[in-house]
């Protein structure tokens, strides 16, 4: 444990900010799987939701310096990809 004031006081927010970086990474996690779990349902429109849901999500743990912006890119494009992918497999079911 520190003696300095100012290290205190350090180490109080880097503790903090541990815990809030945790739980805004656990509910990014949740609802990029949550959108994995019903994209795999096959529900396209709550797919799309929870699509839209996990980006947003991704762009603000962006802003909040808990991903890269270079990895939440990847993410994102990862996740529209498989969702482009279930719409196509869809659509080539339904004209068959």
């Amino acid at each position: 444990m520190p003696n300095i004031k100012s290290a205190i006081k350090r180490v109080q927010i880097t503790r903090k900010r541990t815990l809030r970086n945790a739980s805004l990474k656990s509910m990014l996690r949740t609802s990029i799987k949550k959108f994995h779990v019903t994209l795999q349902s096959g529900d396209l429109e709550a797919a799309e939701r929870q699509l839209r849901e996990a980006i947003r999500r991704i762009d603000k743990s962006v802003t909040k310096g808990i991903l890269h912006r270079n990895a939440a890119a990847r993410k994102k494009s990862h996740l529209t990809r498989k969702f482009q992918a279930a719409v196509k497999e869809q659509q080539t079911q339904q004209t068959a």
